[in-house]
């Protein structure tokens, strides 16, 4: 419940920017489709969204771009499913 408190109170104004720190971690399967669901909407609503997440499935459904950060540096970035298009 903390979890889904804390996302509604990062979109309730509106920010042009949302970051979300691990957005799914300790969320039952609705709660996930509903953090993505959210995701989609400011997305579409034009808001810069930017996601600290260790789950490259949400990652690769949800992300434009892909950056991997080990120990403070870059160690990787790519476009999820930049293949299939």
């Amino acid at each position: 419940m903390k979890q889904r408190l804390g996302i509604a109170a990062a979109i309730m104004e509106k920010p042009d920017i949302v970051l979300l720190d691990e957005p799914t971690n300790s969320l039952d399967e609705s709660g996930v489709e509903m953090v993505k669901r959210i995701v989609r909407a400011e997305k579409e609503r034009g808001a810069t969204v930017i996601i600290s997440c260790h789950d490259g499935e949400v990652l690769d459904e949800l992300a434009d771009d892909v950056i991997c950060i080990k120990s403070g540096k870059i160690t990787d970035r790519y476009v999820p499913n930049e293949s299939e298009v």
